[in-house]
């Protein structure tokens, strides 16, 4: 069993390497580290979907928990704030699903439509899922008023520092990702236990 989960890690690999002309597409228009953050997130999803399937289980030490998730806000900070040269931001939307109404109705590329969605639920999964690591009894309410605070907080300051735009959905959807963390923490807690 051991090989075959070793095995299932490297052909996710393998097939992250043949997926690059696609990863590397998005530097057009965010940071470079864009390939380390869409690596990192694809690596743990493939990583979790082997070990469930393979009925393997980790321990994580508390501290290695805190370490991960600064590094990887950094690394996200980083993408929310750091755009190429060039790209003028000054917009904002405060109709809500305007913005994601023009993803889903084809008014840009797929794969760009894609990834703006995805990318604004996904990156911020793993801010629900430390909020359950963090806490014994989570409760879903203050999770939801911190992620309304906080995704605000940084929607007013991409506006403010013209490094982004200011979107109520936006905050919708980064605020969706928190709390789907928050609801798929049963599946991580099938995968990691942390050693407190």
């Amino acid at each position: 069993m051991e090989k075959r989960f070793i095995f299932s890690l490297w052909v996710a690999q393998i097939v992250f390497v043949l997926l690059f002309p696609i990863w590397i597409s998005l530097t057009e228009y965010l940071h470079s580290l864009v390939l380390v953050v869409v690596w990192i997130c694809y690596s743990f999803i493939f990583f979790s979907i082997s070990s469930i399937a393979f009925k393997k289980r980790f321990t994580i030490a508390k501290k290695s928990l805190d370490v991960s998730i600064i590094v990887y806000s950094i690394f996200l900070l980083v993408l929310l704030f750091f755009r190429p040269a060039g790209q003028v931001y000054d917009n904002y939307n405060l109709i809500p699903f305007k913005t994601i109404m023009f993803y889903l109705y084809g008014e840009t590329s797929p794969f760009i439509a894609f990834y703006n969605l995805a990318a604004n639920i996904g990156l911020f999964i793993p801010f629900g899922i430390y909020y359950c690591c963090k806490r014994e009894e989570a409760k879903l309410r203050y999770l939801a008023g911190m992620a309304i605070a906080s995704v605000s907080l940084i929607e007013i300051l991409q506006f403010l520092t013209h490094r982004g735009s200011m979107d109520i959905d936006d905050l919708i959807l980064n605020t969706s990702g928190i709390l789907l963390g928050y609801l798929i923490y049963p599946l991580f807690s099938k995968v990691f236990s942390i050693e407190h």
